[in-house]
């Protein structure tokens, strides 16, 4: 698989209320935030596209109100994970 480019028309490119130096990473962090909150994208995948640390993502899901995919059946396995690690 490669890269893929998305094209952003030069007026609304124009219309963004951003400074020009702000704007593509903007996108790709409005991309991956909306990808993430749709179940599309896994967190990691989600922060990597962002272009974030796991820190910052998880500061940037908490500013924005999105939920965590994180089920109590995943609770359940990793904490199993830890009383099996001692």
């Amino acid at each position: 698989m490669s890269d893929v480019t998305i094209r952003v028309p030069r007026d609304i490119v124009q219309a963004l209320r951003l400074p020009p130096d702000a704007i593509a990473v903007e996108l790709q962090r409005e991309l991956a935030a909306a990808l993430y909150q749709r179940g599309i994208l896994s967190s990691g995948k989600a922060a990597a596209l962002a272009g974030m640390n796991r820190w910052e993502w998880e500061e940037l899901l908490g500013a924005r109100k999105i939920p965590r995919h994180y089920a109590e059946e995943d609770l359940e396995r990793d904490i199993a994970y830890a009383v099996r690690g001692k």
